[in-house]
């Protein structure tokens, strides 16, 4: 298994019941996806969070976390929680209320 079921398990219980979740393979890990847009997800080398461009400083902000680089680009709008750092429920529960905010941001998908 390319990600932690473990980590996985912990960012399904700080999501909570959302009508619309679901979860789709994707960067060799597990995405959560909310009425169709990329939440968050867990990795091999930890957590990413889709917090949106224009919450980025406030999630680089939190203890931990780092801008995303996927095959060695930053990706906009993403943010990664190494593994280590994964244990602190107020950062991920920050990040994650960042994620909804983000979705709610978005256009409704059809």
């Amino acid at each position: 298994m390319a990600y932690d079921a473990g980590m996985a398990e912990t960012m399904r219980e700080d999501i909570g019941e959302q009508i619309g979740l679901s979860t789709r393979k994707m960067f060799g890990g597990l995405c959560f996806m909310l009425r169709g847009h990329m939440l968050c997800g867990v990795l091999k080398t930890g957590a990413m969070y889709r917090i949106g461009k224009d919450r980025h400083a406030k999630a680089l902000a939190l203890p931990g976390t780092r801008p995303m680089a996927f095959t060695g680009r930053l990706m906009g709008g993403f943010v990664e929680l190494p593994a280590d750092d994964f244990a602190d429920d107020e950062i991920r529960q920050a990040l994650t209320m960042l994620c909804f905010e983000n979705v709610q941001s978005l256009p409704e998908r059809g």
